[in-house]
């Protein structure tokens, strides 16, 4: 079954060549030049899409603000987003990235890297590494990380993470105990090389802290290791579970 991509860009001549790119490649591509189309497209029951491109200025509204608001629906919560923009800089990038956007492409591009990168989102959707075909279930202490449902729970809690967060999740928790540098989890989730200035990792890290941590500034389960990465502990409450 084709993928569905929900193309958000009012440039007309970049939305027109990139549905044509995409749509020879495999894909099926609704462009939505508004952020009220892309509502629309997104409050319409059929043909639901499997990955959002979303451009980070538009008429009618900031791609942020957006992307902000798909991750407060549950419905839309685990939605994998690219985010495009003619602003470059690396404060930009992490602004994006902050407010839940998966992964960050800077204007102009090659459609090849484009493409790259929708079909490393829609991997990890599916669950990487055949994540999705197993109904193994991680569990340290309160913690519960279900491959089957890509979920994580805290105390039986749904953790709100996005389809690249969740992958992370994983690739630290089946880790677990392993420091791992930025170089290590970016080889272990593909799909990425890793810029030497490129701070995506901490700032997914981040939010996944936010997500799974009792107190995200005194974390205990996913541990920084200065100078060196992150390791996911082993154990993790007062109980020694």
């Amino acid at each position: 079954m084709q993928a569905q991509l929900l193309l958000v860009d009012d440039d007309a001549r970049l939305a027109d060549m990139l549905g044509g790119y995409l749509g020879n490649a495999g894909y099926r591509v609704t462009v939505a030049p508004t952020l009220a189309v892309a509502r629309q497209v997104l409050a319409a029951k059929a043909a639901q899409p499997d990955l959002v491109i979303l451009d980070l200025m538009l008429p009618d509204g900031d791609g942020l603000d957006f992307c902000r608001h798909l991750r407060a629906v549950p419905a839309a919560a685990g939605l994998p987003v690219l985010m495009l923009s003619a602003r470059g800089e690396p404060l930009d990038r992490v602004i994006g990235l902050e407010l839940g956007a998966d992964d960050y492409l800077a204007k102009p591009f090659e459609p090849r890297e484009l493409l790259a990168r929708v079909k490393a989102l829609l991997r990890r959707g599916a669950g990487g590494a055949g994540a999705a075909a197993t109904l193994e279930v991680l569990r340290f202490g309160r913690l519960e990380i279900d491959l089957g449902e890509r979920s994580a729970r805290l105390d039986g809690r749904d953790c709100v993470l996005t389809s690249h967060q969740f992958e992370l999740l994983v690739v630290m928790a089946r880790h677990a105990g392993r420091v791992m540098s930025r170089d290590q989890i970016m080889d272990a989730l593909t799909g990425h090389p890793l810029d030497a200035f490129d701070r995506s990792i901490d700032v997914h890290i981040s939010r996944i802290r936010a997500a799974i941590e009792d107190d995200a500034k005194a974390p205990k389960r996913l541990l920084t290791v200065r100078g060196a990465g992150y390791v996911f502990a082993r154990k993790q409450d007062a109980d020694g579970a």
